[in-house]
């Protein structure tokens, strides 16, 4: 009764007891008024089951979830991405998510209509971060830092129109590297080119080119085309679609949305064609044009500086100086680059993805001066490696090819072919955690253990460590290699045995793992086509140790 919103039988009870001793009018009124409050109880409940919102769970347009296979393969990247950066001698940092909203506007050209803005919070307007390069060059000002080699890896959120399938999102993450400081010339620049070259073919994403261009040579082109100074930052956006777009429909953008010339666009449109190499760079210095803009010669000249360098680095025959580039944000003031892949592996037949640049950077010499009081200035150069766009190139070419993903690194299992060993597994497990063993156990008193092997299998998890009575009765172990199937027991004795284990990536831990179990040493021995593990005895091991040998 109390269920359907009635009331419950000892309510009922008393409510009658009580109309019994009351006039007939005050119990019509007192029956009224219950069964007033009874319906209105049942209505309110039926009310409420019937307007369950029907809504659809998903994610915000533009983000997603990652699982596990996913974040292994993430991890992968940006490991190889960091390990990279520091090894040409960055160091790590991390600005909030969000900034005040004055410190991100008029930084970005017509980008600064996707940041996301966030509602007044105790009197400071807010926005999420565009990109990790502005709240850097905020750090350095506000810190008064005038030197930094930094790497750093966050997201940052655009609210754009998202293309999933091409790995744009409104939501993603960005790996920055970037050196602040007053240099010679094009050292640093030709250091980030190399270092763009270096993380794209450790990633192995196939062949690759990397556009360079300078804001000066793009600003100086618009100038001796006859495009309005007033216009460059708006017609460089235009440009900077170029990768997306054709020609004919920037131009078409330019002239019929933003007021450009015909013939003015028609005269950007025969530098933007141009790419080359440094003897294209040699041309444009005889350029009847452009060789009377003292900008773009200043550009001219870092360019060429620039490509002795890269020659010397070894990496010249995968940059390319293209007049198209443009990158559409405000704050660069000098040499520009993009990374694209020329095509990326597929299976036969099948298409290739689209997904625009990978990587992308260039030098801002102003930015930090916009933060500072006193307008001091601190020159930067930079890249931003596209994580996104090279992760869903990865996680098509595994589905392509059907390749597998482990989602965890257990090197061990511990197992017992017995009942009532959970104790002993427990005590074996700690051993193991403590000595820096990556291990697991079923979460049973008595797993069968066809079922422990069988979770071994499904998992990736490459030994069995197993405890039984008889191990139990003569203080060993068994190491059982779940591939080849092959065992080995450790004893106090001081035989030797020997059993090949396809272990290459665990020999650190398995040195570990024989001196916490107090019975084996593992000896490595390398041949060509397999890895011998040689299993002695641990005395044998600590004698030799004593004698200093």
């Amino acid at each position: 009764m109390s269920q359907l919103g009635l009331l419950p039988r000892r309510a009922w009870t008393a409510l009658l007891s009580q109309l019994l001793r009351l006039p007939c009018s005050s119990c019509i009124q007192a029956v009224r008024c219950h069964s007033q409050v009874a319906g209105a109880v049942l209505t309110s409940q039926l009310k409420a089951h019937q307007e369950k919102p029907n809504f659809i769970i998903k994610t915000p347009k533009g983000t997603r979830d990652l699982s596990p296979q996913q974040m292994v393969v993430r991890e992968k990247i940006l490991d190889l991405v960091v390990s990279c950066f520091k090894r040409h001698g960055a160091m790590g940092m991390d600005t909030p998510a969000f900034e005040l909203k004055e410190m991100l506007t008029e930084k970005y050209g017509e980008g600064s209509g996707l940041m996301y803005d966030l509602k007044d919070q105790g009197g400071e307007l807010l926005s999420l971060r565009y990109d990790l390069t502005v709240p850097f060059a905020r750090y350095l000002a506000m810190n008064k830092v005038k030197k930094m080699k930094r790497y750093h890896v966050g997201k940052v959120w655009r609210r754009e129109s998202p293309t999933i399938v091409q790995g744009r999102y409104r939501e993603f993450c960005q790996c920055d590297f970037d050196i602040a400081g007053q240099f010679d010339p094009m050292i640093p620049d030709a250091e980030c080119l190399k270092i763009m070259c270096e993380i794209l073919n450790g990633l192995q994403l196939g062949d690759f080119l990397i556009k360079v261009n300078d804001r000066r040579i793009v600003d100086g082109m618009f100038a001796v085309c006859g495009v309005p100074e007033s216009k460059f930052s708006t017609i460089c956006s235009s440009i900077d679609k170029l990768d997306k777009m054709a020609w004919k429909d920037v131009r078409h953008e330019m002239v019929a949305k933003k007021g450009l010339a015909p013939e003015v666009a028609d005269r950007i449109g025969d530098y933007v064609q141009c790419h080359g190499g440094v003897s294209l760079v040699e041309q444009m210095f005889q350029d009847p044009r452009l060789s009377q803009n003292k900008q773009a010669l200043e550009g001219l000249g870092d360019l060429k500086l620039l490509f002795e360098y890269l020659t010397l680095f070894g990496i010249a025959e995968k940059i390319s100086f293209d007049l198209s580039l443009a990158r559409g944000l405000d704050y660069y003031t000098g040499v520009i680059y993009e990374a694209v892949l020329l095509h990326t592996p597929t299976q036969a037949g099948a298409e290739p993805l689209s997904v625009g640049s990978v990587a992308a950077g260039g030098r801002y010499d102003g930015l930090v001066g916009m933060f500072d009081p006193k307008g001091h200035k601190v020159p930067c150069v930079g890249l931003s490696i596209g994580v996104e766009r090279i992760f869903n190139i990865v996680e098509q070419r595994m589905k392509t090819f059907g390749e597998k993903v482990r989602t965890t690194e257990t090197q061990v299992l511990v197992a017992t072919p017995h009942k009532n060993f959970l104790q002993e597994r427990l005590k074996l497990i700690a051993e193991l955690w403590d000595a820096g063993i990556k291990a697991e156990m079923l979460y049973k008193n008595n797993p069968k253990l066809l079922t422990q092997l069988h979770y071994c299998e499904s998992t990736g998890i490459p030994l069995v460590v197993i405890v039984g009575e008889q191990e139990l009765k003569e203080g060993v172990v068994k190491i059982r290699s779940v591939a080849s199937r092959e065992e080995v027991s450790g004893s106090s004795g001081n035989r030797r045995d020997k059993v090949f284990l396809p272990l290459p990536d665990f020999l650190r831990n398995m040195y570990l793992l024989a001196e916490k179990l107090s019975s084996w040493l593992i000896v490595v021995e390398m041949n060509k086509d397999l890895l011998q593990i040689t299993i002695a005895a641990c005395e044998y091991w600590m004698g030799g140790q004593k004698k200093g040998k």
